[in-house]
């Protein structure tokens, strides 16, 4: 027949169980082991990655809600001043329009002073006047 068992059938049995067990020991083992490790590590790495992008993400939120609240405070605090200084504004114009209007009341009380004056001598000027006129038409027509 074309295989019979034979005493070399079982050195050949026995050699290839030691092979096995000596190739188990020496290269599948260590080789399974780093890849388990490897696979550890890189498992590891990833959930470290997914946990510092959460952590990312959490931060980033805050940074925005730290933005927009201070946006917010900003916006207040310049609708504030803005205010401040329309009332101050208008403070000083109605200032200014008061200053404005006592120097034009003082202007007219000056100006009817000074025209009342003034009338109240036109009729020593006006005869002056005609006293001189009727001096030098006459000094000029006797001549």
């Amino acid at each position: 027949m074309f295989l019979q068992p034979d005493g070399t059938f079982w050195i050949q049995l026995l050699n290839f169980v030691i092979f096995f067990a000596l190739l188990n020991l020496v290269f599948l083992r260590p080789v399974s082991a780093a890849i388990k490790k490897r696979r550890d590590y890189i498992n590891g790495v990833t959930r470290d990655y997914e946990a510092y992008k959460a952590e990312a993400g959490k931060l980033k939120a805050q940074e925005d809600a730290v933005l927009a609240g201070a946006r917010r405070e900003a916006e207040l605090t310049l609708g504030k001043e803005r205010a401040e200084i329309s009332n101050e504004t208008a403070t000083l114009a109605a200032q200014y329009n008061e200053q404005v209007n006592r120097q034009v009341e003082q202007a007219h009380e000056t100006v009817a002073g000074e025209l009342a004056a003034a009338r109240s001598k036109e009729d020593k000027t006006v005869r002056e006047l005609a006293d001189m006129m009727l001096d030098r038409t006459v000094t000029g027509a006797a001549k």
